[in-house]
């Protein structure tokens, strides 16, 4: 087994911070998604299954999209019944459509995401829908999500740079935001696909939903770190009051309809900082770590995770 190093921050605390932050793990959906290998099925559930001894209690744990589109997660109801639901722990599943909840629905899923775009180019290229006719796809899947008592997010991308068009106005991204908050989205997460945002411009957004009616308590930021901006902008949206934050383990993930999309940020890297700022994540960093490095290996490839790479033992594989 790999010895790690015990080294651990040291913790400073800052005023205007939130005591706990809840850390949204979408390695296992978002990560595993962009892997061009499919992954096994036991492999996947045990990957899992370490990061809920690592601490994570929400881990999105597969999508039930066509497997035409994604045949990376084709195995998601062979997938389901290896999952440990002891514990509190939560395994929220991506469905782009009512034929995708109904599959949820069917293999036990508690908590559902719906993934909507904050322009225009991206629906047509992600859900080969506009803007409004994805909206409205996504409608009765919130609606019969809801009336089941299914937990719903709802996901919006590019909202903060787009490849196509560009910058994304502040307004725009809000106006989306309503919609989806008023078709029943518990949940936002604010996705930075690109890795263009920077941290004026995500406390910014923050703000602008929040006069908007939409408080930091119910949004979640999603960042990539393609210009090394994700831990930046973490922390903006911590200081403008947001305290869920998604990461991927080890850095796994981008997004197969955005090239320029590189990895998520590493939830070790966010544990790290977070851990350093005296923030209570209820993670067990060592694990984590130890995870991601097993994962590596089964990818065949290092992990881009800072935290990984630092905390590996001379002469591992990095």
């Amino acid at each position: 087994m790999t010895t790690m190093t015990t080294t651990a921050p040291s913790r400073h605390s800052r005023s205007g911070l939130p005591a706990k932050v809840q850390i949204y793990e979408v390695g296992p959906r978002d990560g595993l998604q962009n892997e061009a290998t499919v992954v096994p099925a036991a492999t996947k559930a045990e990957f899992i299954e370490r990061l809920v001894a690592a601490g994570l209690r929400t881990i999105e744990a597969t999508s039930f999209v066509s497997p035409k589109w994604v045949p990376q997660l084709s195995d998601a109801e062979a997938l389901f019944p290896m999952l440990d639901w002891s514990d509190g722990v939560r395994y929220p599943v991506l469905v782009p459509n009512l034929a995708g909840l109904e599959r949820a629905r069917a293999a036990g899923a508690r908590d559902i995401a719906v993934f909507a775009a904050a322009t225009e180019t991206f629906a047509r290229r992600n859900l080969n829908r506009s803007l409004d006719e994805s909206l409205d796809m996504f409608a009765p899947v919130v609606a019969g999500a809801r009336q089941d008592g299914i937990g719903v997010r709802a996901y919006v991308s590019m909202c903060f740079g787009d490849p196509w068009e560009g910058d994304v106005p502040v307004d725009q991204v809000v106006a989306i935001a309503q919609r989806l908050v008023a078709m029943g989205a518990q949940q936002l997460s604010l996705g930075d696909t690109i890795g263009v945002a920077t941290p004026g411009h995500v406390a910014e957004l923050v703000d602008a939903l929040a006069r908007a009616g939409i408080p930091p308590a119910d949004v979640a930021v999603h960042f990539h770190d393609t210009y090394g901006q994700a831990l930046a902008n973490a922390l903006a949206a911590l200081e403008s009051g947001v305290t869920t934050v998604d990461a991927s383990a080890g850095g796994l993930g981008g997004c197969p309809y955005a090239e320029s999309a590189t990895g998520n940020l590493a939830t070790e890297d966010l544990v790290w900082m977070l851990h350093g700022l005296g923030i209570e994540t209820g993670i067990d960093l060592d694990a984590l770590v130890a995870t991601s490095a097993w994962m590596a290996e089964q990818l065949g490839r290092p992990s881009p995770s800072r935290v990984v790479q630092a905390r590996l033992p001379k002469g591992v594989a990095r």
